[in-house]
């Protein structure tokens, strides 16, 4: 389910978000959600995460912020 996790470290850091047990279906959720790919499609997902943090990635974490935070 969250494979990609351990490369999103630094990511999750800048954003201030904490991964936890209780948190993290939810976060993966709104990961998948973000880069419209399908829940648990967690190769796919990264790699489409990868690609929105090469683009930019203080956008990407800005909007991770929010879409957790609402």
């Amino acid at each position: 389910m969250t494979c990609y996790y351990r490369h999103m470290k630094d990511v999750f850091e800048r954003a201030g978000i904490t991964v936890t047990s209780e948190n993290r279906k939810e976060i993966d959720r709104v990961i998948h959600a973000i880069v419209g790919v399908e829940y648990k499609d967690c190769s796919y997902t990264w790699g489409a995460v990868k690609m929105r943090l090469e683009e930019n990635e203080m956008a990407y974490i800005a909007t991770l912020k929010a879409a957790l935070n609402s």
